[in-house]
């Protein structure tokens, strides 16, 4: 009896040790995957805004769920309680890329078949969807052929017409549209503001140069900033 006792307990001891092991392996491999995810992201990052913050976020979610998926494994009432648990966090930071709730949710994937032992899915559907960035990137896929700009031109009070750049315009322009007028500089200046589309090949220096010939010289921008403007 003493000897069947002793043998369940060196049982136990291995089967405890062996699940330590398989939840380290885990975590590594969460960790490894994250981080490639995070450091795809980096170089593929196309946006305005860059932060190191959501880069290491990626990291540590993705092994956060592995953890956390090693914890559920086949418990349903621990699966509901953390259910409950996490059902009062509110999330509250927005997202000013469509594409980083993407690698939010690709490294939260490779963290949950990390996590649920799945070690050789993980590493394929990383690897895959990885690619599948690259090669979008590498393309530039989704790219407009040419997209729409701002233009703002200043004009001094007593030079205000509104049709007296229209001729400048439709030259180097495919499209353009008088979208704002304000003064500025106590009233004594006027500001033009524009949606424009260059025709193929025109550089927006010749444009700003033909431009400034025609309002004495002044300010004249181009606003590369926001891509999303719509006629």
């Amino acid at each position: 009896m003493t000897n069947f006792i002793a043998d369940l307990q060196k049982l136990a001891d291995m089967s405890s040790r062996v699940t330590i092991i398989e939840a380290f392996a885990s975590i590594i491999l969460s960790f490894i995957l994250t981080f490639i995810i995070a450091v795809v992201y980096r170089k593929t990052h196309t946006g305005a805004r860059y932060s190191q913050t959501f880069v290491q976020t990626i990291v540590i979610m993705g092994v956060v769920v592995s953890v956390i998926m090693i914890v559920i494994g086949n418990n349903i009432a621990v699966a509901f309680g953390l259910v409950g648990a996490f059902s009062i966090i509110r999330f509250r930071s927005a997202m000013s890329d469509p594409k980083d709730i993407a690698f939010i949710f690709l490294g939260m994937a490779a963290g949950i078949t990390s996590g649920l032992g799945y070690y050789a899915i993980a590493i394929l559907f990383t690897l895959s969807v990885i690619l599948i960035i690259y090669f979008m990137y590498a393309i530039n896929f989704g790219k407009a052929a040419n997209i729409k700009k701002r233009l703002t031109i200043t004009v001094p009070e007593n030079l205000h017409d509104e049709e007296i750049f229209n001729t400048v315009l439709a030259r180097h322009l495919h499209l353009y549209a008088l979208r704002t007028i304000r003064t500025t500089s106590q009233g004594t200046m006027i500001e033009l503001e524009y949606v424009i589309q260059n025709k193929r090949g025109v550089k927006d220096k010749d444009l700003m140069d033909d431009i400034r010939q025609i309002n004495a010289n002044l300010n004249v921008s181009i606003n590369y900033l926001s891509t999303e403007v719509y006629y």
